[in-house]
């Protein structure tokens, strides 16, 4: 029986040493000087049904998503947009084509105060709006303070790939240490760096030999063939780390029903964890307040996402969204929307996908229409084949 516990304990710690020795090195060993991202996606979806109906029925849909952040010690500024359009038609005949759209796009600056010592910081935030049928555009200014930081430890995830890789292979052999991770890291956070003072046809080069160099010296042609493989061909799902709390107030200048300037209050929060090496967690909320006699406002939205690397070309993407709007003139609205996605990259820019999703409406109507077949009460439930391209 001592022998037994003996050998099990034996085990029990070998694993847990060569869990410590896998995970030695994380997201949060990522200390973030001056770095920047930028994620930009064309997603496609299309849906076509023919027979026992009276005519064909499709639904075309198109999304674009457009994210661009600039880090800095002092500063950080982030550029949104987000827009869809369609094209549907129904299966009865008096169905007729619809087209719709709809895009907003924010810029948001964050400036700390003194972030030798604090995380406190001021910020002002601009948006623009469009959807079909509106009246005027929508727009909006906000000002106000904020506390907290979110690092954006990408470059960190993509020296932790790339020394994996080389490792694999015997190409770097034996523990890499902290120090050698960081400086990896902070060497592909300059890519833009490299590729401005080398040219867009040349940077590489350059860009490979100083990780080689962070790294000893010792990778030599494989590894510096290898390092950019990873680099530049394997996509690596956005990272980042800590959070942040932010409150304003601000005006919305110009609304779709064509209304006049409204005061407005808002409210927002940010958190962000890497769980692991492979999975990131995420969740971001904003509360909106329209404020105006007699047709006050009230906005909150929920995004949650859970992202989780299968293999090295394969994410399954997890969010929950929940929107919330209520108003004086207007009854309340609530969205719940889940869905779960297995993403396959076929390149760098290219991914084919499968998406389950459930959605569910709250309106306080039972009926939308004047058919009983139109009742929201029950759980909306799509599934959808995509096609992705990642321009940046």
């Amino acid at each position: 029986m001592r022998s037994t516990i003996t050998a099990v304990s034996a085990a029990v710690g070998m694993l847990l040493s060569s869990v410590a020795c896998a995970e030695q090195v994380s997201m949060f060993d990522y200390d973030e000087a001056t770095s920047a991202y930028e994620d930009a996606y064309l997603d496609a979806q299309f849906d076509l049904q023919s027979g026992n109906q009276d005519q064909t029925s499709y639904n075309a849909v198109m999304s674009a998503n457009y994210d661009r952040v600039f880090s800095s010690a002092n500063r950080n500024t982030k550029v949104d947009f987000i827009g869809d359009a369609a094209i549907t038609q129904g299966p009865n005949t008096t169905d007729e084509q619809k087209e719709s759209y709809q895009a907003l796009a924010s810029l948001t600056s964050d400036m700390y105060f003194n972030p030798q010592t604090s995380d406190a910081f001021w910020y002002g935030k601009a948006e623009i709006g469009a959807q079909t049928d509106m009246v005027d555009p929508f727009t909006k200014l906000t000002a106000g303070l904020g506390y907290g930081r979110v690092v954006n430890a990408t470059p960190m995830a993509r020296a932790i790939r790339v020394i994996q890789a080389l490792q694999d292979r015997g190409l770097v052999v034996g523990s890499v240490s902290r120090s050698s991770y960081q400086k990896v890291a902070q060497i592909i956070a300059s890519e833009p760096v490299y590729r401005s003072r080398h040219g867009s046809a040349d940077y590489a080069e350059y860009w490979v030999e100083d990780i080689s160099k962070a790294l000893g010296n010792n990778l030599g042609a494989r590894g510096a063939i290898k390092s950019y493989d990873v680099l530049v061909n394997e996509r690596i799902s956005t990272r980042k780390y800590g959070w942040l709390v932010r409150a304003g107030i601000g005006a919305v200048l110009t609304n779709y029903d064509g209304s006049d300037t409204k005061p407005a209050l808002e409210v927002g929060a940010e958190y962000h964890h890497p769980i692991n090496n492979r999975t990131q967690f995420s969740n971001e909320s904003i509360l909106t307040a329209v404020l105006e006699d007699g047709d006050n406002g009230f906005n909150a939205s929920n995004a949650m996402s859970l992202t989780y690397e299968l293999r090295d070309n394969i994410d399954w993407e997890n969010t929950w969204l929940l929107n919330y709007a209520t108003s004086d003139s207007s009854d309340d609205l609530m969205t719940n929307s889940l869905k779960s996605t297995f993403r396959y990259y076929i390149s760098n820019s290219v991914s084919v996908s499968a998406t389950a999703g459930l959605t569910k409406t709250e309106d306080n109507i039972d009926y939308d229409g004047t058919s009983n077949t139109s009742r929201n009460d029950d759980i909306d439930k799509t599934f959808h084949l995509g096609i992705t391209y990642r321009l940046k």
